[in-house]
């Protein structure tokens, strides 16, 4: 068995003109036009192609606005490009600064522009201690619990059909004992209590979108966090996929620990998803730095070593991930450098240049892992055809067809051509 087989699939179909006459021994091009594994990256930069033409903030330069939506346009057309997949904001905080009044015109139209462009979207993250609320520390206890319930309930609702796979809590490993600032969510974790707040979160969504892929997610990848996923599992709480934070500004995790973090969560037999994955073309953060926040600096360039070594290690990271049978998605964090902690940890840089990374990339997702073939049919007009999970467009003499490669199909599927 060769290492990719399982993101393959088969299917055969037999060739039929609109007569329903058999086609015999006929020539047929199979082209790969979408992947089913979900390639991602941070899609924070819709925003910007989004926001209305009159959209400025207090005091900014109408022409400074304009090249903003200028320049995320560009962006966007690169990752659309590369991705399949988006992930798109909700921290709390910045999504509803006043009681009452969520960002949610700005959120559903980022989402349709991804949904439209053939991107699946993720919300990220429903239950977080950081960017938080700040006007939820006005409230008691049972109070903060009860809106943060409400708030999950309204999201997932309301974006349902466009947003069906959500973060649906961050960072809960270090959630009840986070010092570095007060805050309504650690509060809460602190009175009830680590299981309960994830059970009552995930039911939440759940209840609103029965069939939403929803994930726990967090960057502490030791057996503490396997001890807590082990748990909420026994107690019923509904996690459909496990994400992984995979921040590696102080050096690549290398191959040895990517199969240690795999074989640490496979055992669940739960989809693992790599939600934040940053890999840096620069200078490495100092070893000794314990919170990746903490690491500030007033520049932090790429370097020429830097690009190819951040080219290489993300190729090495993808095809490892993409050899495990679990692993069902990928996002690259940032899109562009100079975006989380200023790192130059995109696949494009500040003014929206290819780096070597998003070259290698391409590469992987639509040379080695595209199918792009040529079949011939018997005499009975069937074709076997396989190829790499996803849906393909069949054409033959300027005619064409679609055909789903999603998963084996042992029936023969009748195309028209």
């Amino acid at each position: 068995m060769e290492r990719f087989d399982h993101r393959k699939a088969t299917v055969k179909i037999q060739l039929k003109d609109s007569e329903g006459n058999v086609l015999k021994n006929r020539v047929i091009k199979a082209d790969q036009k979408t992947h089913k594994f979900l390639f991602g990256c941070g899609a924070f930069d819709v925003s910007g192609v989004v926001m209305p033409d009159d959209f400025s903030f207090p005091g900014a330069d109408p022409e400074v606005m304009k090249k903003i939506k200028e320049s995320s346009k560009v962006r966007m057309e690169k990752f659309k490009k590369l991705f399949n997949y988006g992930t798109i904001p909700f921290y709390w905080g910045g999504y509803e600064r006043k009681e009452g009044e969520p960002n949610e015109k700005m959120s559903l139209a980022s989402a349709k522009w991804l949904v439209d462009n053939g991107i699946k979207v993720k919300g990220h993250p429903l239950c977080w201690h950081t960017a938080c609320a700040d006007w939820l520390m006005n409230y008691s206890n049972s109070e903060i619990l009860d809106k943060q319930l409400k708030r999950i309930h309204r999201e997932v609702s309301v974006f349902k059909g466009l947003i069906d796979m959500w973060d649906v809590i961050n960072e809960v490993v270090i959630m009840p004992v986070f010092d570095k600032y007060d805050n309504a969510i650690t509060r809460i974790c602190n009175e009830y209590g680590r299981f309960k707040l994830v059970k009552e979160v995930f039911e939440a969504a759940k209840s609103e979108n029965p069939s939403a892929t929803l994930l726990i997610n967090d960057f502490n990848t030791s057996q503490s966090y396997e001890i807590l996923v082990e748990g909420l599992l026994e107690m019923g709480v509904p996690i459909t996929a496990i994400g992984i934070q995979s921040h590696q500004h102080q050096g690549y995790w290398g191959v040895e620990k990517i199969h240690t973090v795999l074989e640490r969560f496979s055992h669940f037999g739960l989809p693992i998803h790599f939600t934040e994955n940053t890999l840096i073309s620069g200078e490495l953060m100092p070893p000794d730095i314990e919170d990746l926040n903490d690491f500030k600096v007033d520049s932090w360039p790429s370097t020429p070593e830097g690009l190819e070594r951040q080219a290489n290690e993300i190729s090495e990271m993808y095809t490892e991930l993409f050899a495990h049978p679990l692993v069902e998605a990928i996002t690259t964090w940032d899109l562009t450098d100079g975006k989380w902690l200023g790192a130059p940890s995109g696949v494009l840089t500040v003014d929206g240049q290819e780096k070597p990374a998003y070259d290698a990339l391409m590469k992987l997702i639509h040379k080695d892992w595209e199918t792009h073939e040529e079949f011939t049919a018997d005499e009975n007009g069937i074709v076997t055809i396989t190829g790499f999970k996803g849906k393909y467009e069949i054409s033959s003499e300027g005619k064409t067809a679609k055909v789903d490669l999603e998963q084996n199909c042992d029936e023969v599927v009748n195309i028209i051509l």
